[in-house]
């Protein structure tokens, strides 16, 4: 049955991507005769346009991380895993995919500008400068959560941690070789690719202990990898992006295209059987009811408003041309959403009793890989580490981007001049990561939980109302422009009233508490944003709508440092 359910997926995948893919490229109207921001704004060193392919590496490893891992199987552990199931396929296709194509697009139709920049000029200064707000909280809250996840598993595992920083250093040279050997990226990926894999089996061997840490910084292992981590996010935010943010992000893709592979090939050959409960309950203790906590526990493998900080960030400054919007864009949240079933089927063959249900997601993935990896004669112990290094190896790529897309947007706001700004922007980013990750966190009941799952409601309901808002610039944008924007409506409306509903429901059971007053916090931001949009709409229609000169005149008031974002990029 496991071997059937995962076919069905692919499948509809598959399918979706010929079908429901073209239909959003008619919508879009995406045309190749009209040339891309990597061309007409081309500067060499942030737009440049990059080969498909590599381009597809650098969005799918910003965008992946662990949530397609985390989300699906807490929710799988709480309400049982078909309700999850449904949601990823469904909402990868016809939401998540919808909203990650449409924000690329709308970014290179716009000189590859933020979505919060799309807000200033389709809807108002002060849209532009609440969505900067909310989208820097999702940042924060990305990087709290990541950071204590990756914490956790360099604790479990030394040889992780190991295979992770070596990881880095190979990182470091392959960039080397690129941009100062002038070595090309096809040899240097022959060369480096098996490396990594290398690096894998070598951290086994020299795993890293928590003990010198510990002793070093004074505190518990956890929290002294966190804070060896906020470190490493500092140092890799203010780092020019051609020595490590572009090479480990390629790099890192091929480990998760192995991780899935071994996912294909486990599931179709393994005999795995489902033994996990499809439906365990409508209101899981300590968590909350099934709607809206499924849907936003399940955010990265099905919709996430991250995907448009990535796609509006960075890959829309990269893309050459409009038709590879869809490949990149829509292709990489189908592909993301075939993570999220893998780690389902992690979850779907344990038997109801296991204890393993009850350890945290990344242990139970890597379990899971490791059983997978045995298939083909992989040992348990080293498929185990390889899946836990591909996560860890993604985790570490979307904390280094999160910092950096925080710290661009920490500059905007303020207006701060590139430069020496950078250091200050990054530490402003870092400073509440750093708090929670010092601090003891307890859940509604007053125990001491990790941070990651004390954060992961509230990360959760952000970073999709984060998705809900973009939907709402992406309609403003879409009327504005005079398209279709019915594709657009449902999911608006669904991800706005889930997570709206959802942070209503954090506050109710969280009171005054810290994670109660961000809720509140994040409440009150989204509801001004969408007053706003309807307020700009009523205006536009009743004639309302400014001229092109006083639109003008407004941006530059808003002033604030456009399209930041630094990234390297690889040429064939």
């Amino acid at each position: 049955m496991l071997t059937a359910i995962f076919l069905v997926c692919a499948i509809l995948f598959f399918a979706a991507y010929f079908t429901y893919g073209r239909f959003l490229e008619r919508r879009l109207g995406i045309d190749n005769n009209r040339p891309t921001p990597s061309h007409t704004d081309y500067d060499g060193v942030d737009r440049v346009p990059a080969h498909p392919a590599v381009l597809f590496g650098h969005h799918f490893s910003s965008i992946s991380g662990a949530g397609p891992v985390v989300g699906p199987i807490i929710a799988a552990v709480a309400f049982g895993w078909a309700v999850p199931l449904v949601w990823v396929v469904v909402g990868a296709i016809f939401i998540g995919g919808a909203h990650d194509f449409a924000a690329l697009v709308a970014s290179i139709r716009n000189r590859a500008r933020s979505i919060a920049d799309i807000a200033r000029e389709s809807m108002s200064p002060l849209a532009y400068r609440l969505l900067l707000i909310f989208m820097w909280l999702a940042l924060v809250y990305v990087l709290t959560v990541f950071t204590d996840l990756t914490a956790t598993t360099f604790v479990e595992d030394g040889g992780v941690a190991a295979s992770s920083w070596l990881f880095v250093a190979l990182a470091i040279c392959f960039g080397l070789s690129i941009y100062r050997l002038k070595i090309p990226v096809v040899w240097s990926t022959l060369v480096f690719v098996p490396l990594v894999f290398l690096a894998t089996w070598v951290g086994q061997l020299m795993p890293i202990s928590s003990s010198w840490i510990t002793s070093t910084l004074g505190l518990s292992p956890v929290k002294a990898w966190a804070v060896v981590l906020i470190v490493y996010c500092f140092v890799a935010s203010v780092t020019p992006v051609w020595i490590l943010l572009q090479p480990r992000d390629y790099l890192s893709s091929f480990l998760l295209y192995a991780s899935m592979l071994l996912g294909l090939v486990g599931i179709l050959f393994g005999g795995f059987d489902v033994q996990f409960p499809a439906f365990i309950t409508w209101n899981a203790a300590g968590i909350g009811p099934l709607f809206p906590i499924v849907f936003i526990t399940v955010a990265c493998g099905a919709c996430s408003g991250f995907h448009s900080l990535v796609a509006s960030g960075t890959t829309s400054k990269q893309l050459d041309k409009e038709n590879h919007a869809r490949t990149v864009g829509y292709g990489a949240m189908l592909v993301e959403g075939m993570v999220a079933v893998i780690a389902l089927a992690t979850v779907m063959m344990l038997a109801p009793d296991n204890a393993l249900a009850n350890k945290p997601p990344l242990t139970v993935y890597g379990t899971g890989i490791s059983r997978f990896a045995a298939v083909i004669g992989i040992p348990e112990k080293l498929g185990f580490s390889f899946g836990l290094l591909a996560l860890s190896t993604f985790i570490l790529t979307t904390l280094d981007t999160a910092t950096r897309l925080g710290r661009y947007i920490f500059e905007e706001f303020f207006q701060m001049r590139p430069g020496s700004a950078r250091y200050g922007a990054t530490l402003a980013t870092l400073a509440l990561p750093t708090v929670f990750a010092l601090i003891t966190l307890t859940d509604a009941q007053g125990q001491p939980i990790p941070a990651w799952k004390a954060v992961w409601p509230v990360f959760g309901a952000t970073n999709q109302l984060l998705a809900g808002l973009t939907f709402v610039v992406l309609a403003v944008w879409l009327r504005k422009t005079a398209r279709k924007t019915g594709f657009i409506w449902a999911p608006l409306a669904f991800m706005t009233a889930a997570t709206l509903y959802a942070l209503v429901l954090l506050i109710q059971q969280y009171g005054l508490s810290l994670i109660g007053a961000i809720a509140i916090v994040l409440l009150a931001l989204a509801i001004l944003l969408i007053v706003e949009a309807v307020r700009t709409n009523l205006l536009r229609s009743a004639g309302g709508e400014r001229s092109g000169e006083v639109q003008r005149k407004e941006q530059l008031s808003c002033g604030g440092n456009r399209d930041q974002s630094n990234s390297g990029k690889f040429q064939e």
